[in-house]
């Protein structure tokens, strides 16, 4: 069967778990290289790299704070400088604090860290991935449909850094154009990660929303992102994918 990202080099940040690991595993059964980030699961992006290898790929790990700019484009620049190239990346790290917008709690250093990893260390490896990559590149990155609809309560801060992203990514995708580098938001609802189950609490209250009554699954994600990776969506740029069982409509 044909791998359709066979000689291609990917970057999957927050690769170690949940809907990043999918990501990478999705892409290595399409042939791709793959690397991946991770800043406290060593042992579990290790073993990412090990399911990987044994797939008949090239893949590497690499510790980085995605929260942390200069981090961010060392990382770039080190996923090149191992692989010798950069074709696709896929910005999937992230972090989810709440809290109500009247809410008389400031935890200002929270949630100022959730800004720097969600929006501004997405635009920062966007921007440096943009400088590295060659004619056709495809950047990718892993948001929520809390950017449209916020759904319940205490999201406000969230759905702003994915909001953000959103609105960058569509100026990029001006930008990029003229080198036929393609830039695209895959929304997600609610997914079976570790981070759900620490929810478990508020598992009725998301059901509620989601028009399929169930939580996603990363393999379901990962797809989205395949495709968005493939030769096959081309044609396709500045556009958010909606891949949430409902939960916008």
């Amino acid at each position: 069967m044909t791998q359709k990202l066979t000689g291609k080099v990917a970057l999957v940040t927050g690769g170690s778990r949940g809907i990043g690991a999918a990501t990478a595993r999705a892409l290595a059964d399409e042939g791709a290289d793959v690397a991946i980030s991770f800043l406290a699961s060593a042992d579990k992006a290790e073993a990412v790299v090990r399911d990987l290898n044994a797939k008949g790929i090239r893949a590497a790990a690499f510790k980085s704070d995605q929260g942390d700019r200069r981090e961010v484009e060392g990382l770039i620049n080190s996923v090149v400088e191992h692989f010798g190239h950069l074709d696709i990346l896929v910005n999937n790290a992230g972090s989810a604090n709440f809290r109500a917008a009247d809410s008389p709690d400031d935890n200002s250093a929270q949630f100022d860290r959730m800004y720097a990893i969600n929006l501004f260390g997405v635009i920062a490896g966007i921007r440096a991935a943009a400088k590295v990559m060659g004619e056709g590149g495809r950047i990718i990155t892993i948001g929520s449909g809390i950017a449209t609809r916020a759904g319940f309560p205490g999201v406000s801060d969230l759905a702003a850094t994915k909001a953000g992203v959103v609105g960058f990514t569509k100026g990029a995708a001006r930008d990029l154009a003229r080198r036929n580098i393609t830039i695209n938001v895959v929304q997600c609802g609610v997914i079976e990660t570790d981070l759900s189950a620490e929810a478990s609490a508020y598992k009725p209250a998301f059901l509620a929303t989601i028009a399929q009554g169930r939580y996603g699954k990363p393999e379901e994600v990962a797809a989205g992102v395949v495709f968005l990776a493939s030769p096959e969506a081309s044609y396709i740029t500045g556009t958010v994918l909606n891949i949430d069982g409902g939960y916008g409509a």
